[in-house]
């Protein structure tokens, strides 16, 4: 795998969130041209789409997927799936700067030799919504969450083990990575409703990269 170069020429600071998870940043702010440039050629295979919940209700994120295993939701559940539904094809694979990225990112925030198999692409327009929720359709929770923000700023909500539990607000920017595991690997976490705005490379919208080691 080619060595990229990751960070700004400034290091980026990392921000505590809770035991085993932490907001790196700027991690991904060098590199976001180029991480935008490779989500346009995923979706020129993998279309985004808006998911239907398996309670029947149209989310407000579209999505698509990168990777040996793709995320996707309907009447029948919630799963990992190798091939996309829509196409009948596998997923893109995972580009090395992709990888490059969540290889680093984790390590940086404690997880190290994390290789993901599945890249979750959500993509918000003004007023899309994340509500909190768990990552727990992955076999093995020993591994962590890398979650990386490009384009429009947001609010991250990031809470604990319980859904009743209030969660953090906190303002991530474009190039800011979340990472969380551990003893928060299963924490409750969403967006809040997206605000209006203009990004310089992502225009009206925000791109968030999920890495996970599904299988």
């Amino acid at each position: 795998m080619r060595n990229y170069e990751l960070w700004p020429s400034d290091r980026p600071s990392t921000e505590p969130l809770a035991d085993g998870a932490a907001l790196l940043r700027g991690f991904a702010s060098r590199n976001a041209a180029a991480l935008l440039d490779a989500v346009r050629e995923i979706a020129a295979i993998a279309p985004f789409r808006h998911m239907i919940t398996p309670g029947g209700y149209r989310m407000s994120v579209a999505m698509t997927n990168c990777g040996e295993a793709g995320w996707v939701s309907d009447a029948t559940g919630y799963r990992y799936d190798s091939h996309d539904p829509e196409t009948g094809r596998p997923w893109p694979a995972i580009p090395e700067l992709f990888m490059a990225l969540a290889a680093g990112a984790a390590a940086e925030a404690g997880f190290a030799n994390f290789t993901p198999d599945a890249c979750l692409i959500n993509r918000y327009e003004t007023g899309a919504r994340l509500t909190l929720h768990q990552d727990r359709d992955e076999q093995d929770f020993t591994k962590p969450i890398v979650s990386v923000s490009l384009g429009l700023p947001a609010v991250f909500l990031f809470g604990g083990s319980r859904r009743k539990e209030r969660p953090r607000r906190v303002r991530i920017e474009s190039g800011d990575v979340a990472v969380w595991g551990g003893p928060a690997r299963l924490a409750f976490h969403g967006i809040a409703p997206l605000a209006a705005g203009f990004d310089s490379l992502a225009g009206e919208y925000r791109i968030n990269l999920t890495f996970r080691k599904a299988l």
